[in-house]
């Protein structure tokens, strides 16, 4: 794996992320039910029947170093409530995608994303001193597009047809990112939003 990205804890006040595993299947699922997250025909959550390959695909990018997931822990009940992970990493040009993101339904709206993103970015730019961070998701994924611009991301454009989904159709990819220079103002702006979530 490229040493520029290793396996590593990160905890904040609600949340800790810790690298995937195996071990965690079940707990995955169980998150994943809440709100049968798999249904949604825009995104990629697993569910009972595809948690197998899905763990097999995310730890084998992990190991070629092309990705970093996690599995998200809310604090207050020691339970797994979702996952995330760097991927498309570019160790040359410093730059990062975070993505595969998804929540319990329960997690949805509480704050937890934010830190989470928070968490990640910091990571990104302090730690691993990227130029550049990037965000894509589906098109027709409008809360996930909104989610990524009250971040303070960007959107750098569309990629047309940049994909075939299972059932065939076409997917439009929106790209945005969050580059060096704007990571200064954009930390700023979440640690206010998320002094105000802490403080109810």
């Amino acid at each position: 794996m490229d040493s520029w990205l290793r396996p590593v804890q990160l905890e904040g006040e609600l949340v800790k992320l810790v690298p995937l595993q195996k071990s965690q299947k079940v707990d995955l699922v169980f998150a994943a039910s809440d709100g049968k997250l798999w249904e949604l025909w825009y995104t990629s959550v697993p569910s009972p029947k595809t948690i197998d390959s899905y763990l097999d695909i995310a730890l084998s990018d992990q190991e070629k170093g092309k990705a970093l997931p996690f599995a998200i822990i809310n604090k207050k009940t020691n339970t797994i409530i979702g996952s995330t992970r760097f991927l498309n990493v570019d160790a040359k040009n410093k730059r990062v995608e975070i993505g595969a993101t998804w929540y319990a339904k329960k997690a949805q709206r509480t704050g937890i994303n934010t830190e989470s993103k928070y968490l990640m970015l910091k990571y990104a730019f302090e730690n691993l001193n990227c130029i550049a961070v990037e965000f894509r998701t589906h098109f027709h994924n409008h809360p996930s597009r909104n989610a990524i611009l009250r971040l303070g991301a960007k959107q750098d454009g569309i990629l047309r047809n940049h994909r075939v989904d299972e059932f065939g159709n076409f997917r439009d990819t929106v790209v945005f990112s969050i580059l060096n220079s704007e990571w200064k103002t954009v930390k700023t702006s979440l640690e206010y939003k998320m002094g105000k979530s802490y403080l109810g």
